[in-house]
């Protein structure tokens, strides 16, 4: 296990548990998917997380996830956590290669998914798979409701918990960080299940179709080691 699931989401998920009296939760498996995943990624459109009334302490504790600027360098425990990872990113990265042609870009790519992800605590292959079907991994990506970037993260954002710039939602590192913290805190308020919480960071909780999507598009990034 590499060290970075130590950093500072770690301490603002307790700051969120204990304000809003959760407790996370296994979350659901992949639902069967008739359709193929890539199919289901096209039909799929981006939709705006929705703006809502957060109390002092989430709030605090999600800013405090944003700001925390340590740069994306994965750490290991070992040689072989770091071998385990190199054969990860050599897999991604030629599964990308179709997307992100230049190996120097998608090597940047794929690590800072890496550890943006794991910094909060989600699966990798899950976030692959929400940036495949929000933005295709396109990274100067717009919805038509003004959501921005890989992971199509809607510009309030960086007013409630950021520096009020939306612009930097364009920047890499930046989007990645915006997107897991605020899925990590979607999961959060959905104790877990990731049906209903995917539903909510896409803006149409309780509805199959994006759940369904994600899911599906993260198969495509499932590694066997």
């Amino acid at each position: 296990m590499v060290s970075v699931r130590s950093l500072t989401l770690s301490a603002s998920g307790t700051a969120l548990a204990k304000a809003q009296g959760i407790s996370r939760r296994t979350c659901l498996q992949a639902l069967p998917i008739a359709c193929s995943p890539l199919l289901l990624a096209k039909q799929a459109h981006a939709g705006a997380q929705v703006e809502e009334p957060l109390i002092d302490s989430v709030r605090t504790a999600l800013s405090s996830a944003i700001a925390n600027q340590a740069p994306p360098v994965p750490e290991f425990k070992d040689t072989e956590s770091r071998l385990t990872y190199l054969r990860w990113l050599g897999a991604m990265s030629d599964r990308l290669k179709k997307k992100k042609p230049e190996w120097q870009i998608r090597k940047e790519f794929l690590q800072t998914v890496w550890y943006e992800s794991r910094r909060a605590g989600l699966d990798t292959t899950l976030v692959l798979g929400l940036i495949q079907v929000e933005s295709n991994f396109r990274k100067f990506a717009v919805s038509n409701v003004g959501a921005r970037g890989y992971m199509q993260v809607m510009p309030f954002w960086t007013r409630v918990i950021g520096d009020g710039d939306p612009g930097k939602l364009f920047h890499m590192q930046t989007n990645l960080r915006f997107g897991c913290v605020i899925l990590r805190h979607y999961l959060d308020r959905e104790r877990g299940d990731l049906f209903m919480g995917l539903g909510r960071y896409n803006g149409s909780r309780g509805k199959s179709p994006y759940p369904d999507a994600v899911l599906g598009a993260s198969k495509n990034w499932v590694f066997a080691g």
